[in-house]
């Protein structure tokens, strides 16, 4: 008998290019990967707050459109305790199964 194992994705942390307005909503213009690479974000389709259940913070998901197709782009809340560190933003990628 075999067993089917199904990937889980796995969390990517990324640069992101994104401005401010006066009332400090964020819209992330450009994902830019460790490697340089830098893709970027034509329209962004939804926002929803969206939280980490493993780590309990709190985060917002925004849908995005780069080269014409759908992505998550997630942003991770950090506590009060960092000071000038607002959070930071990930993806998720396909991993290998385990």
């Amino acid at each position: 008998m075999t067993t089917e194992r199904t990937a889980r994705p796995k969390r990517i942390y990324v640069k992101v290019n994104s401005d401010f307005d006066a009332t400090g909503a964020v819209t992330p213009r450009a994902i830019i990967w460790e490697d340089g690479r830098s893709f970027k974000i034509e329209a962004i389709r939804d926002f929803r707050p969206a939280s980490a259940m493993e780590n309990g913070r709190s985060g917002d998901c925004y849908t995005v459109i780069i080269h014409g197709e759908e992505k998550h782009l997630f942003f991770e809340r950090t506590s009060a305790l960092f000071g000038s560190r607002l959070g930071r933003w990930w993806v998720e990628c396909a991993a290998a199964a385990n």
